[in-house]
């Protein structure tokens, strides 16, 4: 479980601080909702593990992201 923290970077979202968000994410576990659409999400899952492994999200190139902003 997360570690509870006194200062956050965001403030949380109403569901979330009742809870909601925690138990629909049980319910779509329990339900099998997940594994059943697992093969919509594998493009999506696919091209993130390629720019992990060729270090999109490593130190340095984020903050090259963040000083020359990304190109859309």
């Amino acid at each position: 479980m997360a570690r509870f923290r006194l200062f956050r970077y965001r403030r949380p979202s109403l569901s979330t601080a009742l809870g909601l968000t925690r138990a629909k994410r049980r319910f779509k576990t329990r339900t099998g909702y997940y594994a059943a659409t697992r093969w919509m999400r594998a493009p999506t899952n696919f091209r993130r593990r390629m720019l992990r492994r060729a270090g999109y999200y490593s130190g340095p190139m984020k903050f090259l992201r963040f000083l020359f902003g990304r190109r859309r």
